[in-house]
């Protein structure tokens, strides 16, 4: 088996199962994994392709726990925003953005772990979804980061484990397909593209199922520290990624 099938096939697996089990983060984990190999324009569109499919089965698997009425204004909000992260995108200077970025998202994270009570929200309210709807197109326009803003709002409306993943997916399809749409109006959905996505495929899809099995095994508790400590870990990698690009560039 060459040696390229078998790294799409472990990094597919890992990028699905922390998906499945936290809802948020393959992006962070598959696009750099395969950009040591891949091209962008092949890795990028493969992983739309994945989060495609993983937010599928899991809407599928978990709809009565969506919220949709969050889901449906998180991303009515996050339209505005999308353009915004593009401009800053392509006019901003991306060590001090995302260096900025990932401080804020670490320092969030690191907060809340460390608070003994934080805010709660016993019902949707239209500020904070306008605010971390907005700030997920923001963020997802500008570095493909939608979930950190997502996670937010989850928090302060104190969702289940369950509740958190099905929910963010809810979110995640609808943008996703639209990523894949522009992406195949490019021509970037090419055959290679398609060989490797149905090759991930075998490992990603048992993976889902497991994250779900995974998730439901988490208290509300466990799941909170366990999504902080995630973002943690998106702050880390998105710094890395700004202050020594070669690290996915080597391809």
């Amino acid at each position: 088996m060459p040696l390229i099938v078998i790294l799409i096939l472990v990094i597919s697996f890992i990028a699905a199962l922390v998906r499945s089990t936290l809802g948020f983060g393959e992006s962070l984990i598959a696009v750099p994994l395969f950009l040591f190999f891949l091209p962008a324009t092949t890795a990028v569109p493969l992983s739309v392709m994945l989060s495609i499919v993983i937010a599928l089965i899991i809407v599928i698997q978990d709809h009565r726990k969506i919220h949709f009425y969050s889901a449906k204004w998180l991303i009515i909000y996050a339209v505005p925003g999308i353009p915004l992260g593009l401009l800053i995108l392509v006019y901003g200077n991306e060590i001090l953005v995302k260096t900025v970025l990932g401080l804020l998202i670490i320092g969030y994270a690191l907060y809340t772990l460390a608070a003994k009570s934080t805010r709660n929200l016993t019902k949707d309210n239209q500020w904070w979804l306008f605010i971390c709807g907005f700030l997920s197109g923001v963020f997802g326009g500008a570095y493909g980061l939608n979930g950190p803003p997502l996670v937010v709002y989850g928090n302060l409306r104190n969702w289940s484990a369950v509740q958190f993943r099905a929910t963010l997916q809810a979110y995640f399809l609808p943008v996703s397909l639209l990523g894949f749409v522009g992406y195949a109006a490019k021509g970037l959905v090419t055959a290679e593209v398609n060989y490797y996505f149905l090759i991930a495929l075998t490992t990603s899809i048992p993976a889902i199922f497991l994250g779900r099995w995974l998730n439901r095994k988490l208290n509300s508790r466990s799941f909170l520290r366990y999504v902080l400590y995630g973002l943690v870990v998106v702050g880390i990698v998105l710094m890395l990624m700004a202050w020594y690009p070669e690290l996915t560039t080597i391809a």
